[in-house]
């Protein structure tokens, strides 16, 4: 176990000593595997999909905070579906435009859950996203996480369905299309059910680790994920949502392991160590409970080689 806090610490100082180059890395592989992934899901425009093109914006995006990158995300996703249907781009965009009204305008910090939210759901480990906003994030965040979700389900309808909305059709019936993808989008009760199960978790899990108890932080995890199972469950018997089982499970459980190693990196104390303090002021009595934050230091190794001294010849 000391070992792997010597690990942490060991990344935590090369983090600190090399953060102007780590910082766009991370950028870079942030809009390499969305540029990946929405190529693979939503491909529709071939040249979009060229490796050349790919890497040109993971660069550019690794000079780029993550607001910017994901308008850049959002604007390819438009193109891939302008490529297969103006009709589905038309209303995508307008989703994309009232979203950006509503959120991204006011607090563009967590814009990035925007994109990393429909990115995990396409790799089919999601239920971490409410872990880790709750851990790590405040309320707030709950708003991207939420319309991230909705993203995903509008981009999955449309790559379920797109053959039948890419149909060409009479002027009197494109009316009658754009009715239809709305009407589709917002009735689709699974997703209604999985933006109340992310968010009930991801403020159960926040305000959970606020409270002043013992290991907090992994009551609030395990708090997450049976909220996140029960209104699932909840939603299967009450409005029949199908959620495969299999993929619910897997996911649950990788979540739960990304959601134990971002607590050992941001929030390893000693809980044997805990002490109460009580002091006052002229108008308060103050009780503090103060828990010792786990902290080790990397062992400088230094090696000294000594040579033997050579043998006088006789």
């Amino acid at each position: 176990m000391m070992g792997l806090f010597v690990f942490r610490e060991r990344l935590r100082d090369f983090y600190g000593r090399y953060s102007m180059y780590v910082t766009p890395v991370i950028h870079f592989l942030f809009g390499l595997a969305a540029m990946l992934i929405v190529n693979k899901n939503i491909g529709f425009m071939t040249k979009l999909t060229s490796p050349v093109v790919v890497l040109v914006v993971a660069l550019v995006s690794s000079f780029l905070p993550y607001s910017v990158t994901s308008l850049v995300i959002a604007l390819l996703t438009l193109l891939h579906l302008f490529s297969a249907s103006m009709e589905i781009a038309l209303v995508v965009g307008v989703v994309i435009f009232v979203i950006i009204l509503l959120y991204c305008g006011l607090q563009p910090g967590n814009s990035f859950l925007l994109v990393l939210t429909p990115m995990l759901f396409f790799v089919n480990i999601p239920y971490a996203i409410p872990l880790l906003i709750g851990l790590g994030g405040s309320l707030t965040a709950v708003i991207p996480v939420s319309l991230g979700v909705f993203l995903y389900y509008v981009l999955l309808y449309i790559k379920q369905n797109v053959g039948a909305l890419a149909g060409t059709a009479a002027a009197a019936d494109i009316t009658e299309k754009y009715v239809q993808i709305i009407k589709s989008i917002l009735s689709n009760q699974t997703m209604l059910v999985m933006i109340a199960a992310f968010a009930l978790s991801a403020a159960v899990v926040y305000l959970i680790k606020k409270i002043s108890v013992d290991y907090s932080w992994y009551l609030a995890i395990a708090a997450g994920v049976i909220v996140q199972l029960g209104v699932i469950f909840m939603g299967d018997v009450l409005f029949s949502v199908s959620v495969p089982m299999g993929s619910m499970v897997l996911g649950m459980l990788l979540a739960v392991v990304i959601a134990l190693v971002y607590t050992f990196f941001v929030f390893a104390v000693d809980y044997s160590r805990t002490e109460f303090l009580q002091y006052e002021d002229d108008d308060y009595y103050y009780y503090v409970k103060a828990v010792p934050k786990i902290t080790v230091t990397a062992p400088d190794v230094k090696v000294q080689k000594i040579n033997s001294r050579r043998r006088r010849a006789d």
